[in-house]
């Protein structure tokens, strides 16, 4: 386990370390093609949840800082995309199917995405204390309707983010993270978010994270694997990658997805997964990874303070 002394110790090595790796590390292009999987969740209204930003750009110049922030998925709309939906709440305790659209600076529904990660839609579903998430991979229709299969939700407020990149149109080639909050009925009951650490474990599995990211500047981050006190050698692809990282953020739920960069060399990733974090505001965030042994996808959650 890492501990925090270590980390402070570290601080000032790791600060010059980090700010050399952010400018050599190059992120893993999350438009490859490759093998497939599933996943789960994300959100949606008929209000927007948070002011829109209809000429904001997702690749704005500028401050990194401004950057990271501008791509946080706290918004419906960006550079004249929009998320949409019919929905303003959703069933309680039972699976259901969420239906969106994401349209285009011409109002029309967008049909052509690029491929991210194997995939041309990711959806993600966070409920405001950040517990219930799920990532997954919707189905489209030829009119350009998303179907999301949501497994069961608990009642609150439910932030859904959609990850995408057209393949056409003035968006081209763009990364785009949108969402919208609704509501499950029924009596909510709020989840403590757990207390910073930098170990977890999941069906047997042990994590460490080591690394000290910082608000609004790139760095690097390492999620070792094992189990039973042995580094685990044998993580299958998943998504193009060894694991999949995602991170929201306390208070609001912003979105973060960090870029794995250690290549895939067939079915045997592990011990050490490293990723490029770029986490815009200081805070708890909490941290899902998923990665897949055997078959079986598993995922894992911690929550990191970040300075």
């Amino acid at each position: 386990m890492i501990t925090t002394s270590r980390f402070t110790a570290r601080r000032r090595g790791l600060a010059a370390a980090g700010a050399a790796a952010a400018l050599a590390l190059t992120p893993a292009a999350c438009g490859s093609p490759g093998n497939s999987s599933s996943m789960p969740g994300m959100d949606h209204g008929a209000v927007s949840s948070a002011p829109s930003s209809p000429g904001a750009s997702p690749t704005m110049g500028g401050m990194p800082g401004m950057d990271m922030a501008s791509r946080n998925g706290l918004s419906d709309t960006q550079g004249g995309y929009r998320l949409t939906s019919k929905d303003a709440t959703l069933p309680s305790g039972k699976q259901t199917v969420h239906q969106f659209t994401i349209t285009g600076p011409d109002g029309k529904p967008v049909t052509d995405f690029a491929l991210d990660q194997t995939k041309r839609m990711h959806f993600y579903a966070i409920r405001s204390d950040l517990t219930g998430f799920q990532h997954i991979h919707p189905t489209s229709a030829a009119d350009g309707t998303w179907s999301a299969d949501l497994a069961s939700l608990a009642p609150g407020s439910w932030r859904m983010f959609a990850s995408f990149t057209p393949d056409a149109g003035s968006g081209k080639g763009r990364d785009f993270v949108l969402s919208r909050t609704l509501t499950v009925p029924g009596n909510a009951t709020k989840t403590p978010l757990p207390a910073p650490t930098t170990t977890t474990e999941v069906d047997g599995y042990t994590l460490t994270v080591e690394g000290e990211p910082m608000a609004g500047m790139a760095h690097p981050l390492t999620v070792s694997v094992s189990k039973d006190g042995k580094p685990v050698t044998d993580l299958q692809p998943y998504l193009d990658t060894y694991a999949h990282l995602t991170a929201f953020h306390e208070g609001d739920a912003a979105f973060a997805h960090l870029h794995p960069t250690t290549k895939v060399t067939g079915d045997h990733g592990g011990p050490d997964l490293n990723f490029h974090a770029e986490l815009p505001t200081s805070g708890n965030w909490r941290l899902f990874l998923q990665f897949r042994t055997g078959g079986t996808l598993h995922t894992a959650a911690l929550t990191l303070r970040v300075d």
